[in-house]
């Protein structure tokens, strides 16, 4: 009876390429309370922002910003140990940025911004920056948090489509 197999070298490569790509699916939101931060770090790589937190743990945020639409907060206990992980690149977290936030405050909480920019002259100009997300899992949209005329606080956010996502006629 015939059988057709496939070369060995090709069910090694394709097994792999299916190994990696089921990897590629995990995000540190997978991480279950007590994970080390060490461990985490060791499969996601290092955090795109560190920062102290009160109870002497610290906040860690991975960010695919510029290019991606996700981010994911980390609390981690003094122990280096994770305390809860979320995704924050949501409305939900958005609607909690309040006026006169610092640029570590949001920072802290969503991780580095995908871009910064200018706008306005004279009194009205202002220092934006520009997180990219999907919302209800399928809109491409962009916040923007306005940072004031010195770049130093909060004065307001809004929302909007993601250009790269909007077709041109």
């Amino acid at each position: 009876m015939p059988t057709s197999a496939l070369p060995l070298p090709f069910v090694r490569a394709s097994a792999l390429g299916l190994a990696l790509a089921l990897a590629g699916c995990a995000s540190p939101d997978s991480a279950k309370p007590g994970t080390l931060l060490s461990d985490m770090e060791k499969q996601y790589g290092p955090p795109s922002t560190q920062c102290p937190a009160p109870n002497g743990g610290q906040r860690v945020v991975w960010s695919q910003q510029p290019e991606g639409s996700y981010a994911w907060s980390a609390d981690i206990d003094s122990d280096g140990r994770v305390v809860r992980v979320a995704q924050v690149l949501k409305e939900e977290f958005f609607k909690n940025i309040q006026p006169g936030w610092s640029p570590d405050q949001v920072r802290c909480v969503f991780g580095p911004p995908a871009k910064t920019s200018v706008t306005g002259l004279g009194e009205k100009r202002e220092e934006i920056w520009t997180y990219r997300y999907v919302q209800d899992l399928r809109w491409h949209m962009v916040m923007y948090v306005y940072m004031g005329r010195d770049g130093k606080g909060v004065t307001h956010f809004h929302t909007g489509p993601d250009e790269r996502y909007q077709r041109s006629e």
